[in-house]
């Protein structure tokens, strides 16, 4: 339906500046009805701005007529709808991409020095006795190997675990409260997506996760700051059915 409203006031817009191009005098506002015909003209151009930053009003008038006389349409209707729904998710994901980065750039700013100490701790976790270090850049330490089955990206599990920074501050704890969660292996962060399915059932891993693969520059409020390394020691209990 939004797309539909935008492509609505586009068509009035381009039309109304293809007439005042062609030398049609400009009419005066005398009735109820012309004032609502031209404040919606204004509502128009100003939903046109937001929404476009550049835009074809030759192309546009040119198939607003051929829809109109429903002759030389070069795209179908079906086709047509693609194309305006590709354009606005493609706008969407680069105006989203673009927040992520000036966020980033503000959080780097701020917590600089936050991500060079991650990076150090990193470099020097990984030379420790029993760390393994995936493609990724995820570390983990085997402290008690399971025999069950090991969970995929499809798979529910139930896990206790224990979360701390790498200076040993506790954020979250399944075992402090006494309760296990559940959860996706796909709705946590890429870092526990990742290494649960290393895990058996009954395994007991500890995760050193690395911003990329946490929460990165964005900020979490509480004890977790932009950029932290995050610590886990994680037990699977179950793969749930």
């Amino acid at each position: 339906m939004k797309t539909i409203k935008v492509l609505s006031l586009v068509a009035l817009t381009a039309l109304m500046a293809s007439c005042n191009n062609t030398g049609v005098t400009k009419k005066p506002v005398k009735t109820e009805l012309d004032s609502v015909s031209y404040a919606i003209g204004m509502d128009v151009a100003r939903n046109v701005k937001t929404s476009f930053s550049e835009f074809d009003n030759e192309l546009f008038i040119q198939g607003f007529m051929n829809a109109i006389d429903s002759t030389d349409i070069l795209i179908d209707q079906a086709e047509a709808q693609k194309v305006v729904q590709a354009y606005f998710q493609k706008k969407q994901q680069a105006d989203i991409a673009k927040q992520k980065e000036e966020a980033a750039k503000k959080a780097e700013a701020e917590f600089g020095e936050v991500k060079l100490a991650g990076e150090k701790f990193l470099e020097e976790n990984k030379s420790k006795d029993g760390v393994q270090v995936t493609e990724s850049g995820l570390q983990y330490i085997v402290e008690e190997e399971g025999t069950g089955q090991k969970p995929t990206t499809a798979s529910q599990v139930k896990v206790h675990y224990h979360g701390t920074l790498t200076d040993g501050t506790i954020f979250d704890s399944s075992v402090d409260r006494g309760t296990p969660a559940t959860f996706g292996v796909t709705q946590v962060i890429p870092g526990w997506t990742e290494g649960l399915q290393l895990m058996s059932v009954g395994s007991k891993y500890k995760f050193f996760v690395p911003q990329e693969l946490g929460y990165g520059a964005t900020p979490r409020g509480g004890k977790i700051k932009p950029f932290d390394v995050l610590v886990f020691d994680v037990e699977l209990l179950e793969i749930v059915k």
